[in-house]
């Protein structure tokens, strides 16, 4: 059963055209990663699922769990089942973590797992801090997941958990990400799904995605095995990349 179905979707921000005829299908247990160069799509695709507000879809359809929701405001499909961790979130003075904590637990209905994902995520000691406020990048990264993951979403986008972080964050978040999206478990028991912007690849040491999909110029162009595409993309860059596969379709 398709959670995530993108119809030729068409996307502009500020008038100008960024996405253009995007299809994708993703399953009930399926994790994607997406790739592609700068500037090419990939977080306005991720915005426009959620619905912010800025970035205007002008063509095609969102359907969520067989619902159109190309209309939808954000709250609405978070609601639903929709989650997100964005590559640089705000930070809050005056407003502590752990009470915003305690409103995503309390959404996601998971009141007794905050203590136990604190610990996960090593966050423990800043509970009390205001959010965001003199975190590190990899203490940033840690506490959006910490909030995605008491938010408890069905569906998951993650704009490069992997960027700006040392080896020991990544392995952190990896491990996180790879509970959040259930990978530990059989295929046929998996009930999250989710979408994993990555540059690096890092990520994919901790989470093995089913699919890898290649954004390029405001269109999916590539899919296929997320290990192949990183390779090809570090061989031959991203035009080339794009070359090779499209001779083999």
């Amino acid at each position: 059963m398709d959670i995530l179905r993108i119809e030729n979707l068409g996307v502009k921000v500020g008038g100008k055209k960024i996405l253009e005829g995007v299809n994708l299908n993703i399953q009930k247990g399926q994790t994607f990663v997406l790739f592609g160069p700068n500037g090419s799509g990939k977080s306005s695709l991720l915005m426009a699922i959620i619905g912010n507000p800025r970035y205007k879809i002008y063509d095609g359809r969102i359907i969520f769990k067989d619902k159109d929701i190309t209309k939808l405001p954000t709250d609405e499909r978070i609601r639903k089942g929709m989650g997100i961790a964005f590559q640089n979130p705000p930070k809050i003075g005056g407003v502590k973590l752990i009470d915003v904590l305690r409103h995503c637990a309390k959404l996601g209905k998971t009141e007794d797992k905050i203590e136990d994902y604190a610990k996960l995520l090593g966050m423990e000691d800043l509970l009390n801090r205001d959010l965001n406020v003199g975190f590190s990048g990899g203490e940033i990264k840690r506490s959006e997941l910490l909030q995605l993951m008491l938010l408890n979403p069905d569906f998951v986008m993650l704009d490069e958990p992997d960027s700006g972080v040392d080896l020991e964050n990544i392995s952190i978040i990896g491990k996180a990400i790879s509970k959040l999206l259930e990978r530990e478990k059989p295929a046929e028991k998996r009930n999250k799904a989710g979408i994993i912007i990555t540059h690096t690849g890092h990520i994919l040491n901790y989470v093995d995605a089913d699919y890898g999909v290649i954004l390029y110029k405001g269109r999916i162009v590539c899919m296929g095995d997320p290990f192949d595409l990183l390779k090809d993309i570090s061989e031959f860059g991203y035009e080339g990349c794009v070359e090779r596969c499209l001779k083999r379709s």
